[in-house]
C-alpha cells in the first residue's frame, strides 16, 4: 500500500463511518489499513483501548514468563551514544530517541505472551512480532483529538523514585520538549490545544517488578467535519514525537546514520477507527522474530545533553519486559 492509498482509504472510511484498523511502521514504508471484513484473526490479533478482535482462551497457560536478556554490548551502544551527543553539541537535534534490538529468549510462544499480556495496548502479527504497549498516540472522541505522550521511566525499586523522576531536570526538558512537539502536530487539525495534565505518572507491572513511566495529557478541538482530512493529518504527524525526538525532520536523519538497522513496525504506530471514535498506541515494548539474530527486544530511551551513558543503557534494559504479573 502507497502513501497516497493508505490517506485515501483512511479517509474514505471514516467519512463513511466504516470500522477499520490500521498500521505504519516508523519509516512509513508498509501502512496498512483493513476493514473487519478483510481482517485475518489467523495472521493479526490486537486490542486497541476497548477495541479488539479475539477472545481470551478458555483454558489460560499459566507458566510465568521468563526473559533472559543479551543486550546489545555497551562498546556499540556508546559508539552511537557519542555521535548522538556530538549531533546535539553541533544543535543538528536536542532530543533523539535511540533504540537497539537486544536479543533474547523466551520460555513461552508469542502467542501465549499475547493473551497473558495485561496491557490496554497490544498486538500480534502470528510469527512475525508481538507488542504490549503502554502508550497511547492519539484518540479522537466528540471532535476533540487527545494525545499521551510518554517520556520518563524509572523502576519502582529505585529509592524514593516517584520524586526522583518528577523533579530531575534533564527529565522534565526531555518531557517539555515532546510536548510542545505533540502540540505542534496536533495543531495540523485542531484548533485550541492546551495541555490538560502535565507530566503525571502511572505505574506499569511486568514480570520482574513494575516501572514508573511519566505521561502528559494534549487536547484540542476539531471541526465537526475532521474525518474529509483524518488520512493526511494521520500520515504527516508520523512518526510520534516521543519515539523520534525533535527537531523531527533532522532528527529522523540522524536516526537512520546511528542505529543498527531501519525499525520496521517497532515505534511505530496502530489504531482503530469504531465508526465514531478513534484510539491509537505506540508500537513500543516489542519482541520480534528476526531471521538474521532470533528473537530480539527493542527498546531504548530518549538522548539529550545532559544524558549520561550509564543511566540511558539501564533504562534500555529495563524496558525489555512482558506487561504480567
Amino acid at each position: 500500500m502507497t502513501s497516497q492509498e493508505f490517506k485515501n482509504k483512511v479517509t474514505y472510511l471514516a467519512i463513511n463511518k466504516k470500522c477499520f484498523f490500521f498500521m505504519v511502521d516508523f519509516e512509513k514504508k508498509k501502512p496498512l489499513v483493513l476493514t473487519n471484513e478483510e481482517i485475518n484473526t489467523s495472521k493479526i490479533l490486537f486490542k486497541v483501548g476497548e477495541f479488539s478482535n479475539f477472545q481470551n482462551p478458555k483454558n489460560k497457560n499459566h507458566k510465568k514468563i521468563s526473559i533472559n536478556k543479551i543486550p546489545i554490548k555497551k562498546s556499540k551502544y556508546l559508539k552511537s551514544f557519542n555521535k548522538v551527543q556530538d549531533y546535539i553539541n553541533r544543535g543538528d537535534t536536542y532530543l533523539l530517541n535511540l533504540t537497539f534490538p537486544s536479543k533474547i529468549t523466551l520460555n513461552d510462544t508469542f502467542e501465549n505472551i499475547f493473551y497473558k499480556a495485561d496491557s490496554k495496548y497490544k498486538i500480534l502479527m502470528k510469527d512475525s512480532f508481538v507488542s504490549f504497549s503502554p502508550e497511547c498516540f492519539i484518540q479522537i472522541k466528540n471532535n476533540k483529538v487527545f494525545s499521551y505522550p510518554m517520556k520518563g521511566t524509572i523502576s519502582s525499586k529505585v529509592n524514593n523514585a516517584k520524586n526522583k523522576i518528577i523533579n530531575d531536570k534533564k527529565e522534565i526538558r526531555e518531557h517539555s520538549t515532546i510536548v510542545d512537539l505533540i502540540r505542534n502536530d496536533l495543531a495540523m487539525l485542531a484548533k485550541k490545544i492546551k495541555v490538560n495534565k502535565f507530566r503525571y505518572i502511572e505505574e506499569v507491572f511486568n514480570n520482574e517488578s513494575s516501572l514508573l513511566q511519566v505521561s502528559s495529557e494534549i487536547e484540542g478541538d476539531l471541526q465537526n467535519n475532521w474525518q474529509k482530512d483524518l488520512g493526511d493529518f494521520l500520515w504527516n504527524i508520523l512518526p510520534a514525537g516521543s519515539v523520534s525526538g525533535a527537531p523531527k525532520d533532522k532528527t529522523l536523519e540522524i536516526i537512520k546514520s546511528v542505529e543498527l538497522d531501519e525499525r520496521g513496525y517497532y515505534s511505530g504506530i496502530y489504531g482503530y477507527f469504531d465508526g465514531k471514535t478513534l484510539d491509537s498506541a505506540v508500537n513500543i515494548r516489542y519482541i520480534e522474530n528476526t531471521d538474521s539474530n532470533g528473537l530480539c527486544f527493542r527498546s531504548g530511551g530518549g538522548i539529550t545533553s545532559n544524558s549520561k551513558f550509564e543511566d540511558e543503557f539501564d533504562e534500555l534494559i529495563k524496558k525489555i519486559y512482558v506487561p504480567t504479573i
